[in-house]
């Protein structure tokens, strides 16, 4: 159809500062009519445990989803339920998490399920506010979750979702920010099934990125995934995966098996300490809750 062009759909909104009943109607059959023709199963579209759905979006942030899938599996086979990952040693949790990348990710995944336990009783929050509230969760995750696992209609941005609204109603403009994309997320969202939506919009702008120059690069808020050959975030996950190796490792032992000065892994030593992932035991370091 002519009007679901990115041309025709950029010059309406600009024009009338909002969507038709009749281009909204056309524009969600479209994104539909290709979710139903070109499924993507995924085990974490397949459940309604909020816990399920929390660990998925924690591990699919800036990770491929062919690696999630192995990991995500192994990682529920450890830890089937919040009770038994709260319960769980951190060192544990780091171990599975191993491979995934982004360490800190684990870390507050447990912080959230202790916080749960803890101070919500083992129930989970149902609310984006408290799903926000808890450890290391923003804006997007907490809706996110609240959409696959209770239904609640909240507009949304991640990097698909911001692929089509950019592809299709922002046709030749550069540095959008997502303040202009989020009245068009707010219009479009089926609130009858935010869910399928989600999934649906999300599929839809994977295509569009293989087919298309990415339009995400027009956004404001695109940036490029630093190196992590030889960065810092390389180093601190080599040394992380030498103390659990070696529990009790001292400096002077992580310096001889790091290729970094020994400034640098001090610095990070006492970085890794304040953030909780290591503590000192005379000399030498452990996960945080080792002996």
């Amino acid at each position: 159809m002519n009007e679901l062009t990115p041309e025709y759909l950029t010059g309406f909104f600009r024009m009338n500062a909002g969507l038709s009943p009749q281009i909204l109607t056309s524009f969600r059959e479209m994104i539909h009519a290709y979710y139903r023709a070109n499924p993507r199963p995924m085990p974490w579209r397949e459940t309604g445990d909020p816990y399920r759905i929390l660990v998925s979006e924690i591990m699919l942030q800036q990770t491929q989803v062919e690696r999630v899938r192995v990991k995500y599996a192994e990682f529920l086979t450890a830890f089937p339920t919040v009770c038994e990952l709260a319960a769980a040693p951190l060192l544990e949790v780091l171990q599975i998490w191993q491979g995934l990348g982004y360490n800190r990710r684990a870390m507050y995944l447990k912080r959230c399920s202790e916080e749960i336990v803890n101070h919500c009783a083992g129930h989970f929050p149902r609310t984006v506010d408290e799903l926000q509230s808890l450890p290391g969760i923003g804006p997007y995750t907490a809706r996110a979750v609240a959409a696959f696992a209770f239904g609640v209609a909240e507009p949304l941005i991640e990097t698909n979702i911001r692929s089509i609204f950019l592809h299709f109603f922002f046709h030749g403009s550069e540095n959008v920010c997502d303040n202009e994309i989020m009245p068009l997320v707010a219009s479009t969202l089926d609130r009858e099934n935010p869910r399928e939506w989600y999934y649906a919009l999300m599929d839809y702008g994977v295509m569009l990125k293989q087919k298309h120059s990415n339009p995400g690069r027009r956004s404001r808020h695109h940036t490029q995934q630093s190196r992590f050959e030889g960065s810092n975030r390389q180093l601190r996950s080599m040394m992380l995966r030498e103390v659990m190796r070696q529990p009790h490792i001292t400096l002077k032992e992580l310096i001889d098996v790091l290729p970094a000065e020994r400034e640098t892994v001090q610095r990070n030593l006492e970085a890794m300490q304040r953030e909780g992932f290591l503590a000192k035991r005379g000399r030498g370091y452990c996960v945080t809750g080792e002996n």
